[in-house]
């Protein structure tokens, strides 16, 4: 298989990035992966630094509204398949800017639709959110049926971009899936997520700002579960389905409960919390029903969420100049001090 994956400099595309080529599995049965992204604030080379030395992977900085490049690299590498990651993602900033997520997340997703459906790439799997259901009561699930409700500018955004997805299987009976997934955690996340904001935060003794009363709840899944279950959707996804992919039942946590193990798992003190006037529009609970994909694909989360947390946590004490450098905008510069090194 021959896939172009968009985003793939951002958290999820470049953790999928790895996850496959690690992969013995899935690692074989791909011919190239040609790695897409624009490289803005979210994108971040680094993420695949060491992967340039992979035969199999070719970097290209590039704007998913770009028509003609797309066209050229589909036609110039024989794409098989996209798996359409790019996107802002970020809901503080869609409520101060949301115009440049709709240019992204809207015009930018049409125009790499319409390029992979012209130039006879065979699937697109395009990865979204359960943002796009809105706010979920104390109990229940989301299920794939359940009609979109969005809350944010982001959240609006990418339910837009999900029909327009789905409107390409019903109009050119194009073979599209959409995956939509809970809240995902793990390494090299743009540290102004909940996660990994306030991880290194703590490392630093800087205050922890919690939105609200901090019962806001999230089902969380770690980003490796993610990837496994979207390769699932790739190879056996019925064409024009949408597949919802959820921690499991013990990762639903408030954001209070996941800051206090971040706090303990660190030694921190509970004196970090400060708690802030909450997000505009923050929806009070996200869960998704996966019985769908597990039913269908044979897929279920694997790591545990205390594990994969310790694990996380981990990481980033690991990689201090790594979020360092991030935090800074000094990652900023790494691509051109990359590319000069090769010329």
């Amino acid at each position: 298989m021959r896939i172009f994956l968009t985003g793939g400099a951002g958290f999820i595309g470049s953790n999928f990035v790895r996850w496959a080529l690690s992969n013995e599995a899935v690692s074989s049965k791909i011919e190239k992966l040609v790695v897409y992204d624009s490289l803005t604030y979210a994108g971040n080379l680094e993420n695949l630094d060491g992967l340039e030395k992979n035969p199999k992977f070719l970097f290209v900085k590039g704007d998913i509204r770009d028509a003609k490049l797309c066209a050229d690299l589909f036609q110039e590498h024989k794409i098989d398949a996209v798996i359409h990651f790019a996107a802002e993602s970020h809901v503080d900033r869609s409520i101060l800017d949301p115009l440049s997520f709709v240019k992204t997340n809207v015009e930018g997703t049409q125009v790499i639709l319409n390029e992979a459906r012209n130039n006879n790439v065979g699937k697109f799997l395009h990865v979204s959110t359960d943002e796009v259901y809105g706010s979920l009561g104390p109990e229940g699930f989301f299920v794939e049926s359940t009609p979109l409700d969005p809350s944010s500018p982001y959240s609006a955004s990418k339910a837009s971009s999900d029909l327009l997805v789905l409107a390409a299987y019903k109009t050119y009976g194009y073979h599209v899936n959409v995956t939509r997934c809970t809240n995902n955690y793990g390494p090299y996340q743009f540290p102004e997520k909940l996660i990994p904001f306030f991880v290194t935060n703590a490392l630093n003794d800087l205050p922890l700002p919690l939105y609200g009363d901090g019962r806001n709840i999230r089902s969380w899944l770690h980003v490796d579960d993610h990837s496994d279950a979207l390769w699932k959707v790739l190879n056996s996804g019925r064409a024009g389905e949408v597949y919802n992919i959820g921690g499991s039942t013990e990762s639903e946590k408030d954001n209070s409960e996941v800051t206090h193990a971040i706090l303990n798992i660190l030694k921190k003190p509970e004196t970090l919390i400060k708690y802030v006037e909450d997000r505009k529009g923050h929806d009070r609970r996200y869960a998704v029903d996966y019985s769908k994909i597990k039913g269908e694909l044979n897929w279920e989360p694997k790591k545990d969420f205390e594990t994969g947390l310790k694990e996380t946590i981990r990481w980033y004490q690991d990689n201090e100049k790594w979020w360092q450098r991030v935090k800074s905008g000094e990652y900023q510069r790494f691509y051109d001090e990359y590319y000069s090194k090769r010329i």
